[in-house]
């Protein structure tokens, strides 16, 4: 499936050209492909593709069929693809351990063709074991919603009362993971998405309700998925004093003007951006011994552009998947 320029829809190619992988690259036959609010944002034009037409989708399972020179993965081994694709290795980013910040760093289904494909090739460097006990479905949201929640969730320190705002794909894993470190977890989403709200009180909220309404009691930090900049005042107004509001998305409307106090007494804003291979494998370790358990909607390939809309229009329990087979 095919985006040719920003605004879409996606095409499909049924007798698109397979690349063999090059030195270091594994060429991946596609099982599952998570679907991403930023495929959303890049479908849009929100965030820009550095080349059209483009493969979009960075949340990939599969198996490896073949591999270039000095690629180190074998053959039908199953792996994870995720966003991050390629750092140089040599800025000042990557050389401090911040590898998800590199200056030449490109993206899976941005840079580079993604996973709405049946074949997609990428380098092996990037590639990752997937934990058994996870059908290729189940593992595909944990390359990106998994993995940018959990790089959210550390940016909360050690906070015992969390407040996600949004509650889709990232939240319903991340909400696993919070519950099992011990934290106390409260949902905020539109007043009146009273599944969302359900559903976030059987993963283990203790409160699901208004995201823009008040809190039920002071929070320790609070991660903001929905791309919605006036949520981030909102957030801001739940925090107790020194918490802290996370934005974890790619992308997000413009934030409104809010007094200073809403700010003061050492509370902060910050942004999560990319990920780590370090942030990969911590995630893939820890799911199974959660454990975490994902909640996705099934799309064939050709139905990639439906599973888009049925994201957009809010009409999803945790994930939806794209199955190429």
């Amino acid at each position: 499936m095919v985006l040719d320029a920003p605004g879409g829809p996606l095409r499909l190619v049924p007798d698109a050209a397979e690349r063999e992988p090059g030195p270091g690259e594994a060429l991946v036959a596609v099982h599952a492909c998570g679907v991403c609010r930023t495929d959303l944002h890049i479908l849009d034009g929100e965030v820009k593709a550095s080349r059209y037409p483009l493969v979009p989708g960075h949340q990939i399972v599969g198996t490896v069929l073949a591999t270039g020179p000095g690629a180190e993965l074998e053959r039908g081994a199953r792996v994870g693809v995720p966003w991050l694709a390629w750092t140089c290795g040599e800025c000042r980013y990557c050389t401090s351990g911040r590898e998800n910040l590199c200056v030449r760093a490109r993206f899976t289904g941005l840079d580079v063709d993604g996973g709405y494909a049946t074949r997609t090739t990428a380098d092996a460097r990037y590639c990752f074991a997937l934990p058994d006990g996870y059908g290729d479905l189940e593992a595909a949201p944990l390359l990106c919603a998994g993995l940018i929640g959990h790089r959210a969730l550390r940016m909360c320190g050690d906070a015992a009362r969390l407040g996600l705002y949004g509650f889709g794909a990232s939240a319903h894993i991340v909400c696993q993971v919070a519950r099992h470190q011990g934290r106390r977890v409260f949902a905020f989403t539109r007043a009146d998405d009273a599944a969302s709200q359900a559903f976030a009180r059987e993963l283990g909220c203790e409160w699901a309700g208004d995201a823009m309404g008040p809190a039920p009691e002071e929070l320790d930090a609070a991660i903001v998925f929905a791309p919605v900049g006036a949520l981030v005042p909102a957030a801001l107004r739940a925090l107790a004093p020194g918490g802290a509001v996370v934005c974890a998305g790619i992308h997000m409307s413009d934030i409104p003007s809010f007094p200073y106090a809403d700010l003061w007494r050492e509370r902060s804003i910050r942004s999560v951006a990319n990920l780590t291979r370090a942030d990969a494998r911590e995630l893939l370790d820890l799911a199974p011994r959660v454990p975490v358990r994902t909640r996705v909607t099934a799309y064939s390939l050709e139905r990639a552009n439906d599973a888009l809309e049925d994201l957009r229009g809010g009409r999803l329990e945790g994930a939806a998947v794209i199955v190429t087979e």
